[in-house]
C-alpha cells in the first residue's frame, strides 16, 4: 500500500474478531510507531499488548476502576468496563513517559506518544488490520495506571483495540480542506 492511501484512507474499524495481528505484522506496528517525530530522541512512549486471558485481566481492572468513580455507578457501566478489552483479540495500552526536560516540553513528549499511537493506526490499515483507539475516563483512572504497573511520569493515552475487522471497513469521507486550511495573514 502507498502511504498516502494510508494517510488519507484509514478509518476507525470497531468491529473486530481474530486472528490478532501476527508477529511479523506487529514488528512493523511497533517499527512504525518507533518512527514518531520525537526531538531530542528521547522516546517518550512505550506500549503493553494484551491478549487472550490477559484481556480478562484487564477487564477486572477497567471494572474495578469503574466501580470507583464518582456520582452514579451502574451496573451497565461497570460490565462495558469489564468487557471492553474483549471487543478485540488484541488491545495495546500507549503509555506516554514524560520526564522533565530542559529543552522538550511535556508537551512534546505527549505529541510525540500520540504520533506513535497513530503510526501503529496507520500501520494496521496499511496491512489490512482492524484498528481503532479508545480511552474514555477509565484509561486516565490512578487505579488503571497502578494495576498496568506504570512508573511516576507516565500515563495512558490510548488503548487501540486491533483485529480482523468483522465487515468490510467504511470508505473515509471526503472533507472540504477549505474548512481547515487558510494562509496567514488573511486579506485585509
Amino acid at each position: 500500500m502507498q502511504a498516502l492511501d494510508a494517510l488519507l484512507n484509514r478509518v476507525s474499524v470497531p468491529r473486530l474478531v481474530e486472528p490478532a495481528p501476527t508477529a511479523e505484522q506487529r514488528e512493523a506496528l511497533f517499527g512504525a510507531a518507533l518512527r514518531a517525530p520525537d526531538h531530542g530522541h528521547l522516546q517518550p512512549y512505550r506500549f503493553l499488548t494484551v491478549e487472550g486471558a490477559a484481556r480478562e485481566q484487564m477487564g477486572e481492572l477497567l471494572a474495578e476502576a469503574a466501580q470507583q468513580q464518582d456520582g452514579e455507578v451502574t451496573e451497565a457501566m461497570i460490565d462495558k468496563a469489564r468487557n471492553g478489552p474483549l471487543r478485540a483479540p488484541l488491545v495495546v495500552v500507549v503509555i506516554a513517559k514524560l520526564q522533565d526536560h530542559l529543552k522538550y516540553p511535556k508537551a512534546e513528549q505527549l505529541l510525540a506518544a500520540g504520533c506513535a499511537a497513530h503510526g501503529i493506526l496507520l500501520a494496521a490499515y496499511a496491512q489490512g488490520i482492524g484498528a481503532v483507539w479508545r480511552t474514555g475516563d477509565l484509561a486516565y483512572s490512578s487505579h488503571v495506571a497502578k494495576g498496568l504497573g506504570l512508573a511516576e511520569g507516565e500515563e495512558v493515552i490510548a488503548f487501540l483495540y486491533l483485529g480482523t475487522p468483522q465487515k468490510e471497513p467504511r470508505v473515509a469521507e471526503k472533507v472540504d480542506l477549505a474548512e481547515f486550511v487558510s494562509a496567514w495573514p488573511g486579506k485585509a
